[in-house]
């Protein structure tokens, strides 16, 4: 969608027009969804978290600004709901200790032939409090501090959560057969839950590298 169009689209939704909500909506779905399902756990949440969104989103049409990216706009307001949902359920986070497990370095995966779409699917298996942490820094870009700020917890967890998230990620990475135990990861997946996320991206998210502290 060229920028003039979607500029016309979003003064619809302004004006209360049926329809461009319904385009904007069907426009985005697939983007918003990405978000949504690496911080739930699962595909209903995600929904219920993107639906959310998309209520604030028509509800702040009015204060967008043109010179923002929407996209980059839109997936903030995501973002913050998404992190409304974890504190929403801080009740049923549950935290693995890996403390005396061995650290696994980045070579040990330089020959495992892993699939984009498992690798994200792996990032929703991981408990609550990793994911957030692990989606906010690696991800998005957000600095321990900023994150601790957003999460109220202290820039010390948010690391420790973070190197956590990427041993757990190894693990599933190291366990999963690329010939034969990726293709169940295949089968549960689809493209929506890809689309916000860049390949480079996630590649430099398993290193160990705290670059943004």
């Amino acid at each position: 969608m060229v920028e003039e169009e979607l500029h016309k689209l979003i003064r619809g939704c302004i004006e209360q027009d049926g329809k461009c909500q319904k385009l904007l909506y069907k426009t985005f779905y697939g983007f918003a969804m990405g978000i949504c399902m690496r911080y739930t756990g699962n595909r209903d949440a995600a929904a219920e978290v993107m639906n959310q969104g998309f209520f604030k989103v028509f509800n702040r049409l009015d204060t967008y600004k043109t010179e923002i990216p929407f996209k980059a706009w839109l997936g903030k307001i995501m973002i913050n709901v998404s992190i409304d949902f974890y504190r929403a359920n801080l009740k049923t986070t549950y935290m693995d200790e890996l403390d005396q497990a061995n650290d696994i370095s980045d070579g040990e995966l330089t020959d495992k032939n892993l699939n984009y779409n498992d690798l994200l699917l792996m990032i929703q298996q991981l408990p609550n409090a990793y994911r957030t942490v692990f989606n906010l820094f690696a991800i998005e870009g957000y600095s321990h501090d900023e994150i601790a700020e957003m999460l109220n917890i202290n820039a010390g967890t948010s690391k420790s959560n973070l190197h956590k998230a990427r041993q757990k990620l190894k693990l599933m990475i190291l366990k999963a057969d690329s010939s034969e135990n990726t293709a169940n990861y295949n089968s549960s997946i689809d493209n929506a839950s890809i689309a916000a996320v860049n390949r480079i991206d996630i590649n430099d998210a398993l290193l160990n590298k705290d670059i943004k502290e």
